[in-house]
C-alpha cells in the first residue's frame, strides 16, 4: 500500500487545531455549502447493524436557541454558535425499526425482503429478544456518540469549529423541542461556528496522555 504523507500530515494538523470552542464570532455563520457538507456526513455515519438509530435537530433559529440556553447551564455558546445540533435518540426500537430499515436495504440494493430474513433474525435476536432489548435506549445512546465523533472531527476538517454539550436538561430540551411526543430523546448536543478572537482557550496547548499510556500494540 502507498502511503499519503501529505494527508496523514493534514489529518493531523486539523486535529491539532480544533479544541471544544468555549466562545463563539456571533458575526461569523457556516455556508450553506459546509452545512450541507456536514448534515451529509451525520447520514453517513456508521451504526450497529446499520440501523441509525437516530434524529439529529439542527437549530439556527434564535428564539429557539434563546429557550435552550436555560436549560443549558445558560452557556453563552447556544447564543453565539452559528448552528446548534441536538443528538436525539429512538426511544425503544423493536420489530417495527428493523422491519423499516430491513426494507430500505432492500429499496437500495434491489432486493427482496425475503432474502434479508438472516439479517432480520440476527438483528432481532440481539435487539429485541435479547439482553440488548432490556436497555435499548442505552445502547442507542452509544450509537448518537458515534454520530458526535463523526461531526467533531468532520467540521474540524472545514475549519469549523465546534464544541459537544452534556451540560444540558434533557428532559427540558424534549420538552421544548417536541421529541417526547415523536418518541424521540435527546442524548447529547454540539455548538458549532467560528471562534472568537479573544477566546482564551483558543491557543492553550492540548493536554493528552502520552500515547505509550494509551495506546497498546498486541
Amino acid at each position: 500500500m502507498t502511503t499519503k504523507p501529505g494527508l496523514n500530515d493534514t489529518i493531523l494538523q486539523h486535529l491539532q487545531w480544533r479544541y471544544a470552542t468555549k466562545k463563539f464570532d456571533p458575526t461569523k455563520k457556516i455556508s450553506s455549502t459546509d452545512w450541507k457538507t456536514l448534515e451529509e456526513a451525520l447520514v453517513l455515519t456508521p451504526s450497529s447493524f446499520g440501523l441509525q438509530p437516530w434524529k439529529f435537530i439542527v437549530i439556527t433559529d434564535p428564539k429557539v436557541k434563546s429557550e435552550l440556553k436555560p436549560v443549558s447551564w445558560n452557556q453563552q455558546q447556544f447564543i453565539d454558535c452559528s448552528h446548534v445540533v441536538v443528538f436525539a435518540i429512538k426511544k425503544n426500537m423493536g420489530t417495527p425499526e428493523i422491519e423499516a430499515h430491513l426494507r430500505n436495504v432492500a429499496e437500495v440494493r434491489g432486493l427482496s425482503l425475503e432474502s434479508l430474513d438472516a439479517y432480520r433474525q440476527m438483528m432481532v435476536s440481539n435487539l429485541v429478544e435479547g439482553p440488548i432489548s432490556l436497555n435499548i435506549n442505552f445502547w442507542a445512546s452509544r450509537q448518537a456518540y458515534i454520530a458526535l465523533g463523526n461531526f467533531l472531527t468532520c467540521a474540524a476538517m472545514l475549519h469549523i469549529d465546534a464544541c459537544p454539550i452534556e451540560g444540558f436538561e434533557p428532559a427540558k430540551y424534549d420538552q421544548i423541542l417536541g421529541l417526547s411526543k415523536r418518541n424521540l430523546a435527546s442524548v447529547v448536543v454540539a455548538v458549532a461556528g467560528y471562534r472568537a478572537e479573544d477566546d482564551k482557550y483558543a491557543e492553550l496547548p492540548k493536554v493528552r496522555f502520552d500515547k505509550e499510556n494509551v495506546i497498546e500494540r498486541i
